[in-house]
Order: structure tokens, then C-alpha cells, then sequence
């Protein structure tokens, strides 16, 4: 059985062609998604100006499959035996899938010590965390260090507050924590407004080690399931609805080493675009920016001058019918990417890192945040994005000769030509 994800475009548009029904309508073919059930697109063929309303063909310009799928529907019309020939064909659609190198000896080494350098690493960044002061009488409280250190931890372990306990013992012993607090504590650290504004410091901390190799980044936004519902009454259909809360992370991320370098959380329904600006600001403050890479929901040109000012260039999308209008920085941008589509696209391409940044967070540690309060939620996902940087930092060790030390300015062996080549 052909497996569709290794076709290009034509040989999907032959297999589009074989399975789907394909049908004119009022000089148009009309194509069924195969992504989006339910969803059809208006298809024009033809070899001098071919058309189609789906994204691929917007953003790209390009003969998409659904465009070869109505032109082999065509030709099985026009032979009787076409179908045949389809097939066959389909065994020699395969294209050749690129590759990426990886340092195997450096990767096994990193991998094999992760959770041991985890634990140091994350003791020497809680090292510099100040203390509030206490008022009143009553039992002192846990040094926040360490409760900043437990409950990163127990993110980074994917366990519950009860079977983690062991592993809390544990560091304990080594020396990275001064006590071991109560499981229920952990939860209770987490409710604390303080850690949120703590936990910010920390992720920006834990990128600084990169601000050498890192001169591209892309920006998008990613939501983590909670275990609360959103319940309303459908009128319409005379139902009760429900659907899941969650959390969204909008995020900044290093394209070459997949640094998280600045993150803002807000509510569910906060727009992308607003959000950009304020992750550039928090980035420029540690990085030079060379590229900004983002989907098409940041194309504004109020985002455009925010990267200008950052002397950076903008690799931005634009939705189908944008015309330059507006002027400015936006009318530049929208013709270069009018006219020079394949050169645009080069340099789009790196903002699928930050797609794979997000999977790497979700897969690891969840996609899922076990807390129940809002500001418990937040500092959830937090730990999560600071556990993934402490994570990229140990790659970065034994793949790229950085050198940690959280308690003077960050230094790394190595140079942008060799960086470049794990990007």
C-alpha cells in the first residue's frame, strides 16, 4: 500500500484522482478535501492559468494536487485505460524525503544524562531566586529555591505529587534542595502568584547560554488542555454543550537550537497578533535579530515596523485577497512576497522549528496541565517551557560545546558555521 505522505504533489493529486469523487460544476470542477471532511474546492485546470481556492496553492503559488487530480481525472476520460496507468504510476510517485544529520555518539551521551544534568542545572539556575520576606509568627516557609526546584521538577518527572516523592528524596540527598516538602505543598507553590513573575525570569535565564548562536527565530502560539469544561446551552439543537478548557502559550523560539526565549500566557481567546510586539521586545533584550519568522494570523503592519525596529527582516504570509493598499512596511512585504515567492519560502521554512518545539513540549511533558486554578495553570505550563530549555541545554553541551555558568555571563565554545548545521 502507497504511503500518501511520501508523494509530492502529482503523485498525490494521482491518488486524489483514483479514490475521490471528482465532479463539474458550472465551469469548475469541484475537489473534496481530504484533510478537512466536508470542506470542497473550486478548481481551474487549465495550463495557462491554473487556480485553486486551497491553502497550499494560495500560499505557494504552485500546481497543487488537487490541480493534478482534476487534469488525471481528465485524461481518464480521455482514455479508456487511464485508471491503469495511474496506479502503476503511483509506484514511482516517491520523492526523495531530505534528511538532517545527527551527532549519534553526542545525542546518546546527552539523552543517557539527561534527568542526573537536569537536576544541577536546574539547582544553579534557583541558586540566584530571591526570598520574599515572611511577616508574622507561624512555621517558617520552604526557601523558595526549593520549591521553585520541586515543582520543576515534578514537571520534568511527568508524574503525581505522591510517586514523585521519591524522586524529590532523592535530590535531597544529593545536596540540590534543603528539605523535602509535604506532595500537597508542591500544589500549593504552584497557586503562588510570585512564581509566575519567577518562573519568566528563569526561561529567559536558561536561553541567555544561546544568545551566541541564535539570530533567527519564528513565533506562534499553542494550547494545553485543562481538566475544566466550558458548558453552555445550544439553543439551535436544543442541547448542553460542553468543551475543554485551556491554557495558551504564545511563544518565541530560536530556530537553530530551539531556545524558548520569550513566552507570554494569557486568556484562551487573546489574538496572535497583539501578542508579537511583546515577544520581540523580551527577545531583543538578550538576542540579535536577524529573521522573524510567523503564519499568516501576524501579518499586520504594526507587527511588520515592531520587527523593522529590531533590525530585523519579517518572513510573514499574507491570506488570500491582501492587496498592498496599506502602505508602508506592509505593502514591501506583500509584494516581495508576491513576486518572490520561492525566495520567500526559503526562509519561511524555518518557521516549522517552532511547530517542532511545541511537539517536543506536548510530547514530553504533557499537553495537559493537571492544575485547577488559573494562575496553578499558567505556572504549569511555565515549568514546562523551562524543563524543555534546560533540556535543550544539555543537547547544546554535548552537541555544540556550550559552557554553562548560570552566575556569570554566558559563554559558548563554539560558532555560528558550526551551530548552523544542526538548524
Amino acid at each position: 500500500m502507497t504511503d500518501f505522505k511520501l508523494l509530492d504533489r502529482e503523485g498525490r493529486g494521482m491518488l486524489l484522482a483514483a479514490m475521490a469523487k471528482i465532479v463539474q460544476r458550472d465551469g469548475q470542477w469541484i475537489v473534496p478535501s481530504q484533510s478537512k471532511c466536508g470542506d470542497k474546492y473550486r478548481v481551474d485546470p487549465s495550463e495557462q492559468s491554473p487556480h485553486c481556492n486551497c491553502p497550499d496553492h494560495e500560499l505557494h503559488g504552485c500546481v497543487c494536487k488537487h490541480i493534478y487530480a482534476v487534469r488525471y481525472v481528465i485524461q481518464r476520460e480521455l482514455f479508456s485505460d487511464g485508471s491503469e496507468q495511474i496506479k502503476e504510476s503511483l509506484l514511482v510517485a516517491k520523492t526523495v524525503r531530505k534528511t538532517y544529520p545527527q551527532q549519534w555518539p553526542a545525542y546518546n551521551r546527552a539523552q543517557t544524562s539527561e534527568k542526573e544534568t537536569f537536576q544541577h542545572l536546574l539547582a544553579a539556575l534557583c541558586e540566584g531566586i530571591p526570598e520574599p520576606p515572611q511577616e508574622g509568627r507561624g512555621q517558617r516557609r520552604i526557601p523558595m529555591s526549593d520549591a521553585v526546584f520541586a515543582v520543576c521538577f515534578k514537571v520534568y518527572s511527568t508524574l503525581s505529587g505522591r510517586r514523585f516523592m521519591s524522586d524529590l528524596r532523592d535530590a535531597h540527598d544529593k545536596g540540590h534542595i534543603g528539605c523535602v516538602p509535604h506532595f500537597n505543598s508542591l500544589f500549593n507553590y504552584l497557586e503562588n502568584e510570585n512564581l509566575t513573575t519567577v518562573l519568566r525570569e528563569l526561561i529567559t535565564r536558561s536561553s541567555l547560554p544561546m544568545s551566541a548562536i541564535e539570530r533567527d527565530f519564528a513565533a506562534d502560539s499553542t494550547g494545553f488542555t485543562t481538566s475544566r469544561f466550558h458548558r453552555w446551552f445550544d439553543h439551535k439543537y436544543g442541547k448542553l454543550r460542553q468543551e475543554h478548557e485551556w491554557v495558551k502559550a504564545h511563544l518565541m523560539v530560536g530556530v537553530t537550537t530551539h531556545i524558548v526565549t520569550a513566552v507570554e500566557i494569557h486568556d484562551r481567546n487573546t489574538g496572535d497578533n497583539p501578542m508579537l510586539p511583546l515577544l520581540l521586545d523580551a527577545t531583543a533584550k538578550n538576542f540579535q535579530m536577524s529573521e522573524v519568522s510567523a503564519d499568516k494570523a501576524y501579518a499586520s503592519e504594526s507587527n511588520f515596523q515592531a520587527i523593522a525596529a529590531h533590525g530585523a527582516s519579517a518572513y510573514i504570509p499574507f491570506r488570500a485577497g491582501t492587496n498592498g493598499r496599506i502602505g508602508g512596511l506592509f505593502a514591501k512585504a506583500f509584494h516581495y512576497f508576491s513576486m518572490y515567492r520561492e525566495e520567500f519560502l526559503q526562509h519561511y521554512h524555518m518557521r516549522s522549528n517552532v511547530e517542532t518545539v511545541m511537539m517536543a513540549i506536548k510530547t514530553k511533558f504533557g499537553d495537559a496541565v493537571r492544575s485547577k486554578t488559573e494562575t496553578a495553570m499558567k505556572n504549569e505550563v511555565l515549568c514546562k517551557i523551562l524543563c524543555h530549555n534546560i533540556c535543550v541545554l544539555i543537547h547544546a553541551m554535548h552537541e555544540l560545546g556550550v559552557q554553562l555558568d548560570f552566575a556569570a555571563a554566558p559563554t559558548c565554545t563554539t560558532n555560528l558555521k558550526v551551530a548552523q548545521q544542526f538548524a
